[in-house]
């Protein structure tokens, strides 16, 4: 079942041995250091309606875009291979639809991105306008790519960079493959994850590098079944289920896998959030972590069921969100703090049947010895644990 959910963007592809029909920007007015934006609406539009698969090309150069929203649903499979540099207005405020995003994609099944391009965000001015930890009224930024409703579909060899918010927003997704896919900001590029993932089924984020100034990759309410593997996460602060609880209707999130893949001096690793004085009850099951490397990572394990940035909440109101059915296996390298795994739970809802072995880090600073936390969780251990994990819970080998 996981293979045919991987490959079957491709394999629509192959079986379809009809050369697709190229649609040139510069067909329709397209020119290099110049606005595309009616250029690339009118390819699409034209492009959308064959009957045919088709390609839509932006060539290698530099190009101008203000903001565009691609709808389907296509009558065919639809390509959109960017060889070039897209380039978004440095200013946010020059956007058409100051709450919308700068390149939005909805309801297209089998939907291919490709070209070796790069969708470059140009976020430097507008980072130092996101202020949202302390104002509640703070300015809306726009994310660089926005997904909504895509099936069968994938998004391979191109970068997204220096977004002015999220790079990539996918929500109601279902069978989306990324693959080598990159995400480039720097480390102080605030609220820049690099994908954010929500209300979808069936997505893998495979042999990909990300490095932002958020979470590489951040898991919303509703997602079922997430492949991350042989990724590179750095600098950035890791991989994260949440923060979750804040929305009474949130839901389930279940059938999360990272495996093989490599922290690069982040803030955390792999990392589950949620919120205390929150509504939600939500269950968070099912998430594998394994065969993963951590390269002076300050925080390398993290379940934190009392995550309350800049004062946000009440401690003594605690998360209602279950955390079940979890594994942590071979995780080795180096931790940049003393503590080096941190479980800390609901008292409301402990934590149960989380398995944790092999766990193989050394800390490589002077703050004191190496040592774990633990908070309403009684693990289940196999093989060996360096540092001791839970010291006051059961060990067995």
């Amino acid at each position: 079942m996981k293979f045919t959910l991987l490959f079957l963007p491709l394999l629509a592809h192959i079986v379809n041995s009809q050369q697709p029909a190229i649609f040139d920007i510069g067909t329709y007015g397209g020119k290099p250091n110049a606005n595309i934006d009616e250029a690339l609406l009118s390819a699409w539009k034209e492009a959308c309606a064959a009957t045919t698969p088709s390609t839509i090309v932006v060539p290698r150069d530099t190009y101008l875009l203000n903001q565009v929203t691609l709808v389907g649903p296509c009558k065919a499979p639809i390509e959109l291979q960017v060889q070039g540099t897209i380039k978004a207005p440095s200013d946010y405020t020059q956007l058409p639809d100051k709450n919308g995003q700068w390149i939005t994609i909805n309801y297209v099944d089998h939907l291919t991105i490709s070209g070796g391009g790069i969708f470059d965000g140009q976020g430097k001015e507008a980072w130092t306008k996101n202020d949202c930890g302390k104002n509640p009224n703070c300015v809306k930024l726009p994310l660089n790519l926005s997904f909504n409703f895509i099936t069968n579909s994938i998004i391979h060899d191109v970068t997204t960079k220096d977004s002015k918010n999220f790079h990539v927003n996918v929500i109601g997704c279902k069978n989306v493959t990324f693959q080598h896919f990159t995400v480039s900001a720097p480390g102080d590029s605030l609220n820049t994850d690099g994908l954010h993932i929500a209300k979808s089924e069936g997505i893998y984020v495979l042999d990909s590098v990300i490095q932002t100034g958020d979470d590489c990759i951040s898991v919303g309410d509703g997602m079922k079944e997430l492949h991350i593997e042989r990724v590179t996460c750095g600098p950035g602060h890791g991989i994260s289920v949440g923060s979750l609880g804040k929305g009474a209707t949130e839901e389930d999130v279940t059938g999360i896998y990272v495996k093989n893949c490599t922290f690069i001096g982040t803030q955390n690793g792999i990392r589950v959030k949620t919120w205390p004085s929150a509504p939600a009850k939500l269950k968070i099951t099912d998430l594998h972590y394994e065969d993963i490397i951590m390269d002076n990572v300050e925080n390398p394990i993290v379940i934190d069921q009392e995550y309350c940035p800049w004062n946000q909440c009440k401690l003594d109101s605690p998360s209602l969100i279950k955390i079940s059915q979890m594994t942590v296996k071979n995780i080795k390298g180096t931790s940049a703090s003393p503590v080096a795994v941190s479980f800390v739970c609901s008292k409301t809802v402990p934590c149960e049947n989380v398995e944790v072995g092999d766990i193989d880090l050394a800390y490589n600073g002077n703050q004191g010895p190496i040592t774990t936390k633990c908070t309403n969780i009684k693990p289940n251990f196999v093989g060996k644990q360096n540092p001791p994990i839970c010291a006051n819970a059961a060990h067995s080998s």
